[in-house]
């Protein structure tokens, strides 16, 4: 099972970077910079697994790295449009001691569906056209105690392959825009705001030092396109990526510097 290792401060991850303040923000942006404890007070949700279908406020959450040595495989295709998310390990247990050694499940041994068979079950039912898409925020971690949120997808297919010796589950997720997913644009990803892949987003955290490029701050920070993608600026390249806070990437709103 996918699982999540809590900050020790309660707004301070490591680098030293200070969550904003959420009674100060109307809503988590994609690109926004936050730390765990952020995120769940964001969600309502005390998050401790990387599959969590249908919160409370009826969206399905899903929290993705690809951090060298990260225990799953998910992929960003399409500059950002698709997300290739895979499913969580069987429990380690007495039973189990070796989870990376058997099959993904989508049942306990109770009978009770895993997330894994509750997102399988969404994904079949949207092909099969009995349901409408589930919607799915999906945030990333970049960093120890650093996470983005990468915005909102819908979940589209769900499939098995082989790795190794065992199966493991595949989720199948597309970006989609405000007007499509009927939120308001602090919530969901405007249609051209695409995913800056995870080796990007490292790159420039590092170079960055995890502070504003204009006031050094390390309050309220936001992954910035410098020329905006809109106006033909690329996600794939560091240099037209940088680090604002919020002051400054409001700011600059979506004016080429």
């Amino acid at each position: 099972m996918r699982s999540l290792t809590v900050a020790a401060g309660p707004d301070i991850g490591t680098n030293g970077y200070r969550a904003p303040n959420l009674m100060n923000r109307n809503a988590i942006s994609p690109g926004d910079v936050i730390s765990y404890p952020e995120m769940c007070s964001a969600i309502r949700a005390n998050l401790q697994r990387g599959m969590n279908f249908q919160l409370r406020d009826g969206y399905s959450v899903i929290l993705m790295s690809r951090r060298s040595g990260a225990p799953y495989v998910d992929s960003i295709q399409e500059d950002g449009r698709i997300l290739i998310y895979e499913g969580h390990d069987v429990p380690r247990g007495v039973v189990n001691s070796h989870p990376k050694q058997v099959d993904q499940p989508d049942r306990t041994p109770g009978g009770r569906m895993t997330q894994n068979g509750l997102f399988a079950k969404a994904a079949g039912e949207f092909k099969a056209g009995t349901r409408s898409p589930e919607l799915v925020r999906v945030y990333e971690k970049i960093h120890a105690g650093i996470w983005v949120y990468n915005g909102l997808f819908r979940l589209v297919d769900c499939w098995k392959e082989q790795s190794g010796p065992r199966k493991v589950f595949k989720f199948k997720l597309e970006i989609v825009d405000s007007a499509a997913s009927g939120q308001s644009a602090t919530q969901s990803p405007p249609a051209e705001d695409r995913v800056i892949p995870s080796w990007v987003k490292l790159e420039v955290w590092k170079r960055d030092k995890g502070q504003c490029t204009k006031c050094g701050s390390n309050t309220d920070l936001h992954f910035d396109h410098v020329i905006p993608y809109s106006k033909g600026g690329s996600s794939r390249d560091p240099r037209n990526i940088q680090i604002l806070c919020g002051h400054h990437n409001l700011a600059k709103s979506d004016q080429i510097e």
